[in-house]
């Protein structure tokens, strides 16, 4: 059993700091040693405003460097985006300026070394921070993914996975989401993070994790010694059965953990949250599944009147299924393996993820009969 603490709060700096550090001394923050080397790794997913929700807010960061500076310990705020320099993100996003003044090292995640995670996939390249810190405490946002359902504690992690390699993965286990999440949960068991604090005060629902998403007022901080604890949680809250959560099920399957939760504080009940459509990309006769893929489910559209040709979109897509040419974009979806990095990284929120028409029709029919 594990236990996860709630509490509510708002972004006013002291009543988060205080509701923050609450949370860290009833999950055994004064562990944290004098001269202990700290990461802090929140989502720093691209160039965003805290108003827009892609990112762990800036306050967020300085009371967690504030609680490591009082333990005594050495902070490092530090992440691989997923696009955009971390200069960037870091004064886009406010943290700059909220750790003004403070003793802490922030720098982009960029150095890799071998780290073995365990079957199938063997030693892997991960970021030299995760595995070197003393203590990692993990700043996962609550918000919504095209691909996974959630992006929360266990994902947050998969940033800890340098530059291009992550959508390298994404192309190595390709349309096999449930494979995917393997990978997330092994790389989470060896980074082993002491503490994760989910920012869920300003959340994403919709078509997140990017900008195609829609900021949610939820009001709340959620913390524990194990994020699969907290990601079960919010699967709770929200309603989802936990095994929807593809890295919440593979822990069970693992046996990484029994699935029980013990809850301190109240937790919400929101049944409206608007999530991303959920269903596979694998089913069906193995000899009509790349049929079954690219005429009944879901698939990245492009919004023409917004799209900017930036490149962000092709430079990432692993399976290199996007081109270009002076005036649009051109998906091709017998080769897109519905990722969706094209739609997390699109700074414009241009891309989307539709339902075909065949799709829907399918669905409506299954509806009726069912």
């Amino acid at each position: 059993m594990v236990k996860v603490v709630v509490r509510r709060t708002s972004y006013t700096y002291e009543e988060l700091r205080e509701c923050f550090f609450e949370i860290m001394e009833a999950i055994g923050g004064a562990e944290i040693g004098r001269g202990a080397s700290v990461l802090i790794k929140p989502n720093l997913l691209s160039p965003a405003r805290p108003d827009e929700a892609l990112l762990t807010h800036p306050h967020m960061v300085r009371a967690a460097v504030e609680y490591v500076l009082e333990r005594g310990g050495l902070p490092v705020v530090a992440d691989s985006p997923a696009i955009g320099s971390f200069k960037r993100i870091l004064r886009e996003s406010g943290i700059e300026e909220a750790l003004q003044g403070l003793a802490v090292v922030c720098k982009p995640l960029n150095v890799s070394v071998p780290a073995d995670i365990g079957s199938p996939f063997g030693f892997i390249e991960m970021a030299e921070e995760s595995i070197t810190a003393d203590v990692v405490i993990n700043l996962p946002k609550l918000k919504t993914h095209s691909q996974m359902l959630l992006t929360l504690g266990v994902k947050n992690l998969f940033g800890c996975v340098v530059g291009y390699r992550k959508p390298e993965w994404h192309m190595r286990t390709g349309v096999d989401t449930a494979m995917f999440a393997r990978l997330l949960v092994l790389i989470h068991e060896r980074i082993q993070p002491r503490f994760t604090i989910l920012d869920g005060v300003l959340a994403m629902e919709g078509e997140g994790p990017g900008k195609g998403g829609k900021p949610r007022w939820v009001g709340l901080l959620m913390g524990g010694n194990s994020a699969h604890g907290i990601d079960a949680a919010v699967c709770r809250m929200l309603g989802i059965a936990p095994e929807e959560l593809l890295t919440v099920k593979t822990a069970r399957e693992l046996n990484i953990w029994d699935g029980e939760l013990e809850m301190d504080g109240e937790l919400p009940s929101i049944r409206d949250f608007a999530l991303p459509g959920r269903e596979p990309l694998v089913f069906g006769p193995k000899l009509l599944q790349g049929f079954i893929r690219r005429q009944l489910t879901g698939r990245p559209v492009v919004e023409a009147s917004r799209c900017q040709l930036c490149g962000d979109c092709w430079k990432i897509c692993p399976a290199k299924a996007i081109g270009h040419d002076r005036t649009s974009l051109h998906i091709d979806y017998d080769q897109c393996i519905r990722c969706y990095c094209c739609l997390e990284v699109c700074p414009y929120g241009a891309i989307h993820k539709r339902e075909t028409m065949s799709g829907r029709l399918v669905r409506g029919l299954a509806e009726k009969l069912l």
